[in-house]
């Protein structure tokens, strides 16, 4: 179905190919895994199928690319629509309409499908998607996770062979993310639709992989086959695999219930050992503080009487479902958002709050600043600079810290990256590297992060953790809404789970998720009901023993 023939990829300034010598052959009805590094050509590979690449991308393609016998480079994306769909990054960006119904017609209407047809294909794909319901709904007030569905939905119409998805979970809550892969499930094994997708967060979707794609950056050479035997030496790999690969486990597990049937040996060795927790700290001073917090939208609540105090040193992890009230929070607290009712107060200046601390709304933006700092989830927001060296010292000069603070920030991130090169040419990860690097570069008390690890991989997420843990140590508080249960699980000193506007549960993390289905980590699940929350602290405690 796909045919990748000796294809290689350069852009103009590049240091060397994106892509070199690709050779695959994507079978019919399979689900194909691409994973790699941040940055290493994964996206660039997956819009090479439809022609994004080099038609919209620019760039030089040499070699060939064939889709159901059409080559890609006497076929533009337009050409490919009917045979292609192509689902990118942010889902949202890409709607042309305003509700479901209309987005899931758009496409036929390009193609000039005939009426008749439209009507009976938009019926049959809201069935698919179990969206029926919402079919009227305007696609702003949808979740998350209905919005990915709807994405997916939009290029189904035309009745495509091949689906292409550039992470299609990673905005989403464990619960959205597993109702978007049963989706694809459905569609590869009911349909025969071919789906070759993106994704970081291996954890969630290497177990329904028919094949994975290793792409190792670098122009080094492109890898697949069975994902069992590619998992062995991928440089990337979820929780399970490492477990696995800790204790020599083959063939390596690829899901939870896999690890747990393996698990007896390995549990009974570590009864007699309790997992070593970040240090507990004495209690410290108060950087924020929210009372009763009730924030409406058009009338409705999406925060109800919120109470939340967050204290210099420590790691938060803010939990819940898509549409639960995380950002919403966060906004109020950098004073992007006001009360309907209660308060938000900040006490984080060095030079001594007032009593009862700022409300963020009536501070001005340089002292804002100094109180706080966030990154929102579309990182390109806070992102201006024809450069990321431009970036960073223009980040340096408005914090008034040394020069060069910002960029040390963004290499420990995302290692690698040419001062020279353009922010719009990251990719997504290495976007969100650099907008926490333009944020961090001030060092404000409280640090607001949303969705953080965003097209992130393992390699880069352990790097973010080693960051947020030191602003912690260096006294700051830190705040992140994640979907990530894994990180939360390594980082967080505490966790707080929203649900429908309101505060369910808060306490020590790995309380928190262990005792959450939805929340826990792999590592948790597989070694349940033993508190283990990481691979990291297995090895730690097997190599003590």
């Amino acid at each position: 179905m796909i045919r990748f023939e000796q294809v290689s990829v350069r852009y103009p300034g590049g240091d060397g190919p994106v892509l070199s010598g690709v050779d695959l052959h994507v079978p019919e009805g399979e689900l194909v895994l691409v994973v790699g590094r941040t940055g290493s050509g994964k996206s660039t590979l997956l819009k090479a199928v439809n022609g994004l690449v080099p038609h919209f991308t620019g760039g030089l393609l040499s070699g060939r690319v064939t889709v159901g016998g059409r080559d890609t480079r006497d076929h533009r994306p337009r050409d490919l629509a009917d045979l292609v769909g192509y689902v990118g990054q942010d889902p949202l960006a890409g709607f042309v309409t305003d509700t479901v119904e209309e987005e899931l017609a758009y496409g036929m209407e390009s193609l000039g499908v005939a009426p008749e047809v439209m009507r009976r294909r938009v019926e049959e794909v809201l069935d698919v998607l179990g969206m029926a319901a919402q079919r009227d709904q305007a696609l702003v007030s949808l979740s998350a996770g209905q919005q990915q569905r709807v994405a997916i939905g939009s290029v189904l119409t035309p009745h495509p062979r091949v689906l292409v998805l550039d992470e299609p979970t990673s905005a989403l809550d464990p619960s959205a993310a597993e109702d978007v892969l049963a989706l694809l499930q459905r569609l590869v094994h009911d349909l025969g639709v071919t789906v070759l997708m993106a994704e970081h967060r291996l954890e969630r979707v290497v177990q329904y992989a028919d094949r994975i794609v290793v792409v190792p950056g670098h122009g080094a050479p492109v890898v697949s086959g069975h994902p069992a035997e590619v998992m062995v030496t991928a440089p990337v790999a979820p929780p399970v695999v490492e477990l696995g690969r800790l204790v020599g486990w083959s063939p390596l597990p690829l899901s939870v219930r896999d690890a747990r049937r393996r698990a007896g040996d390995l549990t009974a060795r570590l009864a007699a050992v309790r997992p070593q927790a970040h240090a507990v700290r004495p209690a410290s001073r108060a950087v924020a503080d929210v009372h009763r917090l009730v924030v409406r939208y058009d009338g409705r609540p999406a925060l109800r009487e919120v109470d939340l105090r967050l204290h210099a040193g420590e790691v938060v992890a803010l939990m819940g479902r898509n549409g639960a009230g995380k950002s919403t929070l966060l906004a109020a607290l950098v004073g992007l958002r006001g009360a309907d009712s209660g308060s938000v107060r900040l006490a984080g200046s060095t030079d001594g709050a007032r009593p009862g601390g700022d409300d963020p709304r009536e501070l001005g933006p340089r002292d804002l600043v100094r109180q706080v700092g966030m990154v929102p989830q579309e990182p390109g927001d806070l992102l201006y600079a024809d450069t990321v060296g431009d970036e960073c010292a223009q980040a340096d000069h408005d914090a008034g810290v040394p020069g060069g603070t910002a960029l040390a920030v963004f290499a420990d991130l995302v290692p690698g990256v040419d001062p020279a090169t353009h922010p719009r040419d990251l990719s997504e990860g290495q976007r969100l590297a650099l907008a926490l690097a333009v944020v961090l570069a001030g060092r404000p008390p409280l640090v607001l992060l949303d969705e953080p690890t965003r097209g992130l991989d393992y390699p880069g997420k352990e790097r973010l953790g080693l960051v947020l843990r030191g602003l912690a140590a260096d006294g700051h508080a830190v705040l992140l809404a994640t979907h990530d249960v894994e990180l939360a699980a390594t980082v967080t000193d505490r966790t707080v789970v929203l649900a429908e506007g309101e505060v369910v549960s808060d306490g020590p993390s790995r309380e928190v998720v262990v005792a959450s289905p939805a929340f826990a980590p792999q590592v948790a699940k597989v070694l349940a009901p033993s508190p283990w929350l990481t691979v990291a602290e297995v090895e730690n405690a097997l190599r003590a023993g």
